[in-house]
C-alpha cells in the first residue's frame, strides 16, 4: 500500500484473475483461533473474503477492510452466496488500511494476513491494529519470513518489507500483552522451475491482558 501499491494497482491485479488467492482460510488462522470465543473481529487486508467468512461462519461479527473494490466486490458476493445468515456477520469496507483509523479497543480479534509494507507505513499500522484489540483480546499477525528472499521463490525484492515476531514486538506497549505465539514455521512451495523449496513464515500472537 505504498504509492506504487495502491487500490489501483490492487485493483489491476485482481482483475487480471478470476481468483487470486484459493479460496480456502489461512491455516495460521485456523490454528492461532481454535481456542478462542466468538466475538467481534477485524479481518485487516481482507482480500476476496476467505478469512472473514470462515471467521463468521463460526459466529464472529467481522469488519472486513480491504484496498481493492473488486477484492470486496467478490468477498461480498462469496459472503452472500454462503447465505444471508453468515453475510450479515460480515461489514465489508473498501479503504486504504494505512489511512484508516480502526478505534481503540473495539476488538476481540485483530488478524493481518501478509500484509508487507515499507515500515514507514507498516509500523503506524500496525501500531494502530495493536491498539484496536480489547482487553482480553488477541493480535494476529502472519507474514512471509525475511529468509525467503534467499530462497528462488518470486518474493519483491524489497528486504524492508518483510519482518519477524521481534519486529513487531515494540507494537506491544505498555506491558499489557503476553505473546503467545512468535515462530518460524516452513512449509513446502514451488518455484518458478517447478522445484520444491522449503520457505518460512512469520506468526505472532499476542494477548491484551485483561
Amino acid at each position: 500500500m505504498s504509492e506504487n501499491h495502491g487500490a489501483a494497482f490492487w485493483d489491476e491485479r485482481y482483475r487480471g484473475r478470476a481468483a487470486l488467492w484459493s479460496g480456502e482460510p489461512n491455516p495460521y488462522l485456523l490454528q492461532e483461533t481454535a481456542g478462542l470465543a466468538a466475538g467481534r473481529a477485524l479481518d485487516a487486508g481482507s482480500g476476496e473474503g476467505a478469512d472473514a467468512i470462515w471467521l463468521a461462519g463460526r459466529g464472529w461479527h467481522v469488519i472486513a477492510v480491504d484496498i481493492s473494490a473488486v477484492a470486496v466486490g467478490r468477498a461480498e458476493e462469496h459472503a452472500r452466496q454462503c447465505g444471508a445468515d453468515l453475510a450479515g456477520r460480515i461489514e465489508w469496507i473498501r479503504q486504504d488500511l494505512t489511512e484508516w483509523e480502526p478505534g481503540p479497543t473495539l476488538f476481540d480479534l485483530v488478524t493481518a494476513q501478509y500484509l508487507h509494507l515499507p515500515p514507514s507505513a507498516r509500523q503506524p499500522l500496525f501500531g494502530r491494529l495493536a491498539a484496536a484489540v480489547a482487553p482480553g483480546g488477541s493480535l494476529l499477525v502472519v507474514g512471509h519470513h525475511p529468509s525467503d528472499l534467499e530462497t528462488a521463490v518470486p518474493r519483491p525484492q524489497e528486504p524492508d518489507r518483510y519482518f519477524t515476531g521481534d519486529d513487531l514486538l515494540p507494537l506491544l506497549r505498555g506491558g499489557q500483552w503476553d505473546v503467545l505465539t512468535n515462530t518460524t514455521p516452513e512449509r513446502s512451495a514451488t518455484d518458478p522451475d517447478g522445484r520444491t523449496v522449503t520457505v518460512r513464515d512469520t506468526v505472532f500472537r499476542a494477548r491484551r491482558r485483561d
